[in-house]
């Protein structure tokens, strides 16, 4: 029988954990197991601390003639009984063991006064402006009063021009009148000259 020092996978879905087993070659991976010899887990923020081995029993089943696999050889070599990180691994245990320190949030940069906390109304400043002469505070009155002054001069001439043409369409529609009734006669003298042309052709004949 030959045995292999190897990892067995455990935990879950992304989230990762495995024991260093001694197990028969021929068996499956997470199979039957002769011994457990440690552990390893990848998602321990320190480095050093994810591997704890048995140094012992290790050195044991490799004494019997067990072949590790590539990993295990590798974390054997660093953790194991003569193992080469052996202090970084003990001082990054101690710093998993201690607890953790969690640092002050600080001031805020910004807090909401509030109505006891509000600053007292200061009084109004004197307006310099109150110094200025009185002369140039009613110009904008002036402006607004030439204004409709404009306006009504515009509306009195409109009304002029208006009147001048409604004269001027009189004395056209006069004047055509007058001019018609001199050119035609009226119908009584007409008639009279005829009767009058009639009783001298009968007196010759």
């Amino acid at each position: 029988m030959v045995v292999r020092i190897r990892m067995k996978k455990m935990g879950r879905k992304h989230r990762p954990y495995f024991r260093i087993c001694a197990v028969d070659a021929r068996k499956p991976r997470d199979g039957r197991v002769l011994e457990e010899l440690g552990t390893y887990d990848p998602m321990v923020n320190e480095t050093d601390a994810r591997a704890l081995l048995k140094g012992e029993r290790i050195d044991y089943w490799l004494g019997v003639g067990a072949q590790p696999s590539d990993k295990v050889r590798v974390l054997i070599k660093k953790y194991g009984s003569k193992g080469t990180h052996l202090t970084e691994q003990q001082s990054a245990r101690e710093r998993m063991a201690m607890p953790k320190v969690v640092p002050e949030a600080g001031e805020p940069v910004y807090t909401r006064p509030t109505e006891s906390e509000a600053p007292a109304e200061s009084p109004p400043a004197e307006a310099p402006a109150a110094d200025a002469p009185a002369a140039d505070t009613p110009a904008p009155a002036e402006a607004s009063t030439e204004a409709p002054a404009a306006e009504g001069e515009a509306t009195e001439a409109k009304a002029t021009e208006a009147k001048a043409i409604e004269t001027k369409a009189t004395e056209t529609k006069a004047t055509d009148a007058g001019e018609a009734a001199e050119s035609t006669p009226p119908a009584d003298a007409t008639d009279s000259g005829d009767k009058s042309k009639k009783a001298a052709k009968k007196t010759k004949s």
